[in-house]
C-alpha cells in the first residue's frame, strides 16, 4: 500500500527541486513513486498544479498507435489500408485522450486543490504517493532541503524522522546513540525498532 506525503516549502521552486531529486533516486531504485504532483500558490493567490505524468497526452499517443494498427487491419479487409490507417489513428487518439482525461488515478485533484488553497502565497507543496523506499538513504538525500510535513499517512515515528531531516536536524539512524540519548533508554529501544527492515513502504 502506498503512503501519502505532503511537504510544504517557503519557496515556489523548491517542490520542483525535491521532485527532481526523488526522480533521480527512483532511477537508482532508492524510492518507488506511484504519483507526484506539485502545487504552487502564486503571489496573487492562484493555485497551479503540475502533474508528474501527462495522462491525457499518454492516452492519446497510446490510443493513436492502437487505432492505427486496428484501422490498417480493417482497411485491408475492405481493400483500402491507407484510409483505415488514417481513420483508425484519429479515432484511437480521440478515444485515448478521453480515457486519459477520465482515468485520474493516484492523488485526488480535489484534495490537492483544497490543500493548495491553504498554502501561503509564493510557496509550494509536493504531494507524493510512495510505494516503497530505502528510508535512510532517501532521508539523507532530502535533508539538503528545508520544508515541513503538512500531511502524511506515515507512522508517527517515521513522520518525525522525515520532519527532522527537512528541518536540518540530521537523520537519526535506528539504534544510534543520538536517538537514544534524547529519548532515554526506553525511547532508544523504541527508535531502534521503528524501521524493522532496510526497505519498507514509507
Amino acid at each position: 500500500m502506498a503512503e501519502l506525503i505532503v511537504i510544504g516549502f517557503d519557496n515556489p521552486n523548491e517542490a520542483d527541486r525535491v521532485l527532481t531529486e526523488l526522480t533521480r533516486m527512483q532511477k537508482e531504485y532508492l524510492v518507488d513513486l506511484e504519483d507526484a504532483v506539485i502545487a504552487i500558490r502564486a503571489p496573487d493567490g492562484k493555485v497551479r498544479l503540475k502533474q508528474s505524468v501527462d495522462l491525457i497526452g499518454t492516452g492519446a499517443a497510446g490510443g493513436g498507435l492502437w487505432g492505427a494498427m486496428w484501422g490498417s487491419l480493417v482497411g485491408l479487409l475492405f481493400l483500402n489500408p491507407l484510409l483505415g490507417l488514417v481513420a483508425g489513428g484519429a479515432l484511437g487518439a480521440g478515444a485515448g485522450a478521453i480515457s486519459g482525461s477520465l482515468s485520474d488515478y493516484g492523488i485526488d485533484d480535489g484534495f490537492i486543490r483544497k490543500l493548495g488553497e491553504t498554502l501561503q502565497p509564493n510557496t509550494s507543496a509536493l504531494f507524493v504517493l510512495i510505494r516503497k523506499a530505502q528510508p535512510d538513504k532517501v532521508l539523507q538525500e532530502i535533508s539538503n532541503f528545508r520544508g515541513h510535513v503538512i500531511r502524511s499517512s506515515l507512522a508517527p515515528e517515521q513522520e518525525k524522522r522525515l520532519q527532522a531531516a527537512l528541518s536540518g536536524g540530521g537523520v537519526s539512524m535506528p539504534g544510534s546513540s543520538g536517538s537514544s540519548s534524547s529519548s532515554g533508554s526506553s525511547g532508544g529501544a523504541q527508535a531502534g525498532s521503528a524501521p524493522s527492515s532496510a526497505t519498507y513502504s514509507v
